[in-house]
């Protein structure tokens, strides 16, 4: 029986991967009061984490760090083995490239320590697919974040062929003990709960922009000055349940059941023409009405940071 680390004892998190998403939990690691080692074969990788964590760094002072945390205690080594020496955790997150993943996750499982465990940041790939190649499989599992890691709480959990059902049930564990809003998937489904809804609206969204239904501008306000404002609060299942008024889910169904067989949506991906692409990067360059990505970046953390606030101050009865 494999033996997991007692969280508590864990003081050292290696990321494997320091881009947008790896850069980004390192950035959280460090707000949680923990030593980050990194890896990443990019010859820029140590600069460009620099600035990453320098700029989420105001966004996690505002939600607070824990006593510890140092936004200075990371380092980036040459060699994999290095950066997974002494780790209690190792967070994945190359990019969504199968074969590339694979290789690394059987390396990083070869280099680490036994009984530690990897959570890998993969946005599509079941563990299944992942774990064919590593020696000691039962240890890896899915940890899939949301972009940004250090802002957005919610993190998928799930195992897959050979995963030890403890070793995923001690990755839920920490991804809590650390603040992170876990689900912990009974099964693996290809792009888990959360990619598989937003893909659903993506899709939609890119039909009716490319039949001249909808402008960019006229779908992102649609959701954020529409059903967005319930979400934070209450998921689609229970806005509808709501939507049914005093019968609930029940008269909603019963009601509104009819309408499931009318043309509203159309699931099927469209082709994505060269037009297509053009009308959406168009409606983007408009809606951001000469914003830089960074300015947009920093609004969004700001927004994001309010809304948890207040959602914070709402359960807590404040």
């Amino acid at each position: 029986m494999t033996t997991y680390p007692n969280m508590h004892d864990v003081d050292t998190v290696a990321c494997v991967g320091i881009g947008t998403i790896g850069g980004g939990w390192a950035a959280y690691f460090l707000s949680r009061g923990f030593r980050v080692q990194a890896w990443d074969p990019a010859p820029d990788a140590a600069a460009k984490l620099g600035r990453l964590i320098a700029a989420a760094w105001p966004a996690l002072t505002e939600l607070g760090l824990a006593p510890n945390a140092d936004k200075d205690n990371w380092s980036v080594h040459a060699e994999l083995a290095d950066a997974v020496a002494g780790v209690g955790f190792i967070q994945e997150s190359a990019p969504e490239v199968l074969d590339l993943k694979l290789d690394l996750l059987a390396r990083i499982d070869a280099a680490a320590a036994p009984g530690v465990v990897v959570g890998s940041s993969t946005s599509g790939y079941g563990m299944s697919e992942l774990n064919t190649r590593a020696a000691s499989p039962a240890r890896l599992v899915v940890g899939h974040p949301f972009n940004p890691p250090y802002l957005i709480p919610l993190v998928e959990v799930a195992g897959g062929e050979g995963t030890d059902p403890a070793a995923v049930a001690w990755a839920s564990q920490w991804y809590d003990f650390i603040g992170k809003s876990v689900i912990t998937m009974d099964r693996e489904v290809p792009g888990f709960i959360a990619n598989r809804l937003q893909e659903a609206l993506w899709r939609e969204a890119l039909h009716m922009v490319d039949n001249g239904e909808a402008t960019v501008e006229q779908i992102d306000l649609a959701i954020t000055d529409g059903p967005g404002l319930r979400w934070p609060l209450q998921g689609p299942m229970l806005t509808f349940h709501l939507a049914g008024g005093q019968g609930g889910m029940a008269h909603m169904l019963d009601h509104f059941g009819p309408s499931l067989k009318s043309p509203w949506t159309r699931l099927e991906a469209p082709e994505l023409t060269e037009k297509l692409r053009q009308d959406v990067i168009d409606g983007c360059d408009e809606e951001a009405a000469g914003r830089s990505i960074d300015e947009l970046i920093s609004a969004r953390d700001a927004g994001i940071i309010a809304i948890r606030r207040a959602l914070a101050q709402l359960q807590g009865g404040n």
